[in-house]
C-alpha cells in the first residue's frame, strides 16, 4: 500500500551517462604515444600536432555526439575525419579545406533527424540566426579595436591561403567541436538540472579553460586576459542563444564570425 500511495519519480541518469570513455582513452594514449615518438625523433614533429588536433576536438565532438545518443560508428566518423583534415593541413593551406568534411558529416547527421537534442536539425527562424549574426559582429568589431588600440595588435592579412585554412579549421573543429559539445551537450544537459545561471557558469567555465589549456594560445598576460573576458562573453551569450532559440545555429554563426576576426589579428 505504501509504494501506492508513493508518487512516482523517475530516476534522472547520472550527468555524465554516455560518456565515451573508451574512445575517449584511446585518443589520449593516441595523442601520448605520438608525443613520445616525436620527442625520441621516431616520428615528424608534425605527427604530435595531428595528434594532439585529433585528441582534444575529436574528444569534444565524440562525446558531444555520444551524449546526443549517436551510434559508435558516426562517432568515430567523425574523429577519424578531423584527424584527416589534421594531416591534410599539414601538405598546405588547401588541404585545410579536408576541415569541412567534420562539418558536412555533422550536417548530414543533423538532417537525419540524429541531433536533435544538441540544438541541430531543428527549426531556427531568421530573426534568431540574425541575432547570432549580430553577436558575432558585435564581439568581433569590439575585439579588433580594443586589440589594436590597447595592445598594439594591428589588423591584417599577410597570407590569405594561410588565413583561409586557419577559418576552415575553425569552422570544421575548433568552432565546430566547442559549440556542439560546451552549448549543445553540456550546457543544455546542465539547464534540465539546474538553473540558467548555474548551467551557463558550469559550461563556460569549461569553455574557457578549454583554451587556457591550448597550447597554441599565446601565453603572454595581457593576451590571456583578454581571452578569458572575450572567451568567457562569447561563451555566456552562446549559452543564452542556445536556450532563447532552442537551436545551436545561432552560436555557431556567432562563434565562426568571431574566430574570423580573431584570425585578422596579426604582430604587433
Amino acid at each position: 500500500m505504501w509504494a501506492l500511495d508513493q508518487p512516482y519519480v523517475p530516476r534522472a541518469d547520472r550527468f555524465l551517462a554516455d560518456t565515451p570513455l573508451v574512445l575517449l582513452a584511446v585518443l589520449a594514449v593516441g595523442a601520448g604515444t605520438a608525443a613520445i615518438l616525436v620527442e625520441l625523433a621516431v616520428l615528424p614533429r608534425q605527427a604530435a600536432g595531428i595528434a594532439g588536433v585529433t585528441a582534444g576536438h575529436g574528444a569534444l565532438l565524440a562525446t558531444a555526439l555520444a551524449w546526443a545518443r549517436v551510434g559508435f560508428a558516426p562517432r568515430v566518423i567523425a574523429v577519424a575525419l578531423i584527424g584527416l583534415a589534421a594531416a591534410a593541413s599539414e601538405l598546405g593551406a588547401l588541404g585545410s579545406l579536408a576541415y569541412l568534411g567534420p562539418a558536412l558529416w555533422v550536417g548530414f547527421l543533423s538532417a537525419r533527424g540524429r541531433l536533435t537534442s544538441l540544438g541541430l536539425g531543428t527549426p531556427v527562424s531568421l530573426a534568431r540566426v540574425t541575432a547570432g549574426v549580430l553577436v558575432g559582429t558585435g564581439l568581433s568589431g569590439h575585439l579588433l579595436v580594443s586589440a589594436s588600440r590597447m595592445l598594439g595588435v594591428h589588423v591584417r592579412v599577410d597570407h590569405v591561403p594561410e588565413a583561409l585554412g586557419a577559418i576552415a579549421y575553425d569552422l570544421g573543429a575548433n568552432v565546430l567541436a566547442a559549440e556542439c559539445f560546451f552549448r549543445g551537450a553540456l550546457f543544455t544537459r546542465a539547464e534540465r538540472r539546474w538553473s540558467f545561471a548555474a548551467a551557463s557558469t558550469v559550461a563556460t567555465s569549461a569553455y574557457v579553460l578549454r583554451y587556457l589549456i591550448d597550447p597554441l594560445l599565446p601565453k603572454s598576460v595581457e593576451l590571456m586576459v583578454g581571452a578569458i573576458f572575450y572567451l568567457a562573453l562569447l561563451g555566456a551569450i552562446n549559452c543564452w542563444l542556445r536556450s532563447w532559440s532552442a537551436s545551436l545555429v545561432p552560436g555557431l554563426v556567432s562563434a565562426s564570425i568571431f574566430f574570423a576576426a580573431y584570425r585578422t589579428l596579426g604582430a604587433r
